[in-house]
């Protein structure tokens, strides 16, 4: 429950706030890692637990500043993927981590969502960067599941801001996402997490991808997670056509339906997707869904 002063509180507050409180992670994740070490014991493969870690974008944020607040500044590079982070914490630091966390209330159904919504961003991000010889799919997956950490940090310590959000949306008082969240709090999630990066001194690659700055990379990891906002928004979503054309114009030589592969809906839908985007029978403006 906010206090009467939080509810005053604007975005540099709420930054100086959420930056140095501890970061939780998803119950799951802890579960995952125990029957991961009960059935490989000492056989435990880094790229396994990278793939944990991926699973959770608070964890990945939380291993990330604690590698870097344990970086030597000469001696090493900064950490960019969640494999670079897993190395360097090693995996008895990773378990303690994990074990000693506080857990993340994932019976609201907002943190969940916002949870979910990252996890497919970033693997819809990983795969179409995989796309691209001249890209590292996983700094670019890295960037894209921790593009929403303040708004996730919100339902964890202030679920009713980001609640009321929501309800601004759902009411009609908004038309649009970015809208409703000004109205309901005075600033966009967008805002403050670029605060809150800026804040935690984040790896500067991982910076420039989350602030969104107009590279092949940082535009995929956008697009990533629109394209995810529309998917778990409805899973026959009709922004998802214009998305694939978005995201054609920036993995050329690759096809709509190697393109469209990757996205967690059904064959059926798929199929009118790539109807859509042939006849170019779709509206391009579907910004805020």
């Amino acid at each position: 429950m906010l206090s009467d002063f939080q509810r005053r509180w604007g975005i540099s507050q709420w930054v100086a706030f959420l930056k140095d409180q501890e970061i939780p992670v998803l119950p799951g994740t802890r579960q995952k890692l125990a029957a991961l070490r009960e059935e490989k014991r000492d056989r435990i493969a880094p790229k396994e637990l990278a793939a944990i870690v991926l699973e959770d974008p608070f964890l990945a944020l939380k291993l990330l500043r604690r590698v870097e607040g344990h970086r030597s500044q000469t001696l090493s590079q900064e950490t960019t993927t969640a494999l670079g982070a897993v190395l360097q914490a090693g995996v008895d630091d990773l378990m303690r981590t994990v074990n000693n966390a506080v857990l993340a209330n994932e019976s609201l159904p907002g943190l969940h969502g916002c949870a979910i919504r990252n996890i497919v961003a970033a693997r819809i991000a990983r795969d179409w960067a995989s796309m691209r010889a001249d890209i590292s799919a996983e700094e670019v997956t890295l960037a894209t599941l921790l593009s929403e950490s303040g708004e996730l940090l919100l339902w964890h310590f202030a679920p009713e801001l980001p609640q009321n959000a929501i309800d601004e949306l759902n009411s009609g008082r908004a038309l649009r996402t970015l809208q409703a969240q000004q109205q309901a709090t005075g600033f966009s999630f967008k805002q403050m997490n670029l605060a809150l990066v800026e804040a935690w001194a984040l790896p500067q690659l991982i910076t420039q991808l989350i602030r969104g700055f107009d590279t092949p990379r940082a535009n995929i990891a956008r697009i990533a997670g629109d394209t995810a906002r529309h998917i778990i928004t409805h899973p026959e979503n009709p922004a998802l056509p214009a998305d694939l054309v978005n995201i054609k114009q920036i993995i050329h030589g690759v096809s709509i339906e190697s393109l469209i592969a990757p996205l967690p809906i059904s064959d059926d839908y798929k199929a009118q997707v790539l109807l859509a985007v042939a006849e170019d029978n779709y509206s391009k403006d579907f910004t805020g869904l």
